[in-house]
């Protein structure tokens, strides 16, 4: 029988307070044939921007990375100890686009084992999926929509990340292709699919503001991320703390997520020049909270992400 909910990070399951301040989407490693020359593939940065985030407060990151493209779990191990920040690492599959489309032919049948092969054995060295599986375990299960629809690679993946879920409880997060197609997701996850509301995180919804629709989707109950805040060429920062205000002063308070979502070389803090995985706490914060108030901001660090990436896992 699943035991009390745990939140599992690469250095083991601990207690879901135990996340304290945490960055609820974001990337230490990433690589994608879409971005050339911008990998995030250098663990001394890597390292930097830990220690610059716990410097400002912060306690723990999930990297949303899924399989594929570069994770370096292992690596995510050795920076977990050595800052004192807790990791959670992804499994899952991204966009179509992102991968060469033999390796989507290779993985086509089974999906959903290695979902699960991630959670409970530990991920593969060097991200191949039949690699010795000598990393530490996933804690989520990351995979994507499209542009306002879900299309066939879509549909495959969340089917795969069902199934999944159902064998291990593990929570699931979904890239929203520029924040589209927010309801049709939930729909299909906590409808035909069947995985509860309270396992299924919805990111970048900053990217399509539009407040109706939030409210529509924050009434499914799943949890609704908001990340990439300082990426002011969206267009849409300046649309954030409205946002969120309309979704705390609706009564969604629980449901909101916040994360920095750095993917390329070039948005680092600690080398790129850019804000980097520490905005969040350094900029973000005091301005929410000067708009919100500290508990709704304590909730959507600290509160929230205790509940949404702990889980009862089932074996």
């Amino acid at each position: 029988m699943p035991g009390d909910p745990r939140v599992r990070t690469v250095l083991g399951d601990v207690e879901p307070a135990e996340l304290e301040v945490c960055d609820s989407h974001d990337h230490l490693f990433f690589a994608s044939r879409l971005l050339p020359g911008q990998e995030l593939d250098d663990v001394a940065a890597a390292e930097a921007e830990l220690r610059a985030f716990a410097a400002a407060g912060g306690r723990a990151v999930v990297q949303w990375t899924p399989f594929g493209l570069n994770r370096r779990t292992a690596d995510l191990v050795a920076l977990s100890a050595v800052t004192g920040v807790h990791v959670v690492a992804a499994t899952g599959f991204h966009r179509a686009e992102h991968y060469p489309p033999a390796l989507v032919d290779r993985v086509a049948d089974r999906l959903a084992e290695l979902f699960v092969s991630d959670l409970f054995e530990g991920t593969p060295a060097g991200d191949e999926p039949d690699a010795e599986r000598t990393g530490p375990r996933a804690g989520l299960i990351k995979v994507a929509g499209a542009f306002h629809v879900v299309d066939r690679h879509a549909r495959w993946t969340m089917v795969a990340a069902a199934q999944a879920h159902h064998e291990t409880g593990a929570p699931i997060a979904v890239h929203l292709e520029l924040g589209t197609a927010a309801r049709e997701v939930a729909d299909l996850l906590c409808g035909e699919l069947a995985v509860p509301p309270s396992r299924v995180i919805l990111g970048h919804l900053n990217r399509n503001p539009d407040p109706r629709v939030l409210r529509e989707v924050a009434a499914t109950g799943v949890y609704l991320g908001f990340d990439g805040p300082s990426r002011a060429n969206h267009a849409t920062d300046w649309r954030l703390t409205d946002l969120l205000y309309e979704l705390v002063t609706a009564g969604h308070t629980a449901q909101l997520l916040l994360g920095g979502d750095t993917t390329t070389a070039a948005a680092r803090f600690s080398s790129g020049g850019g804000p980097g995985i520490p905005y969040l706490l350094t900029t973000l914060r005091p301005r929410l909270t000067r708009a919100l108030g500290a508990d709704a901001v304590e909730s959507m660090l600290h509160r929230n992400p205790a509940r949404a990436f702990a889980a009862r896992w089932r074996r």
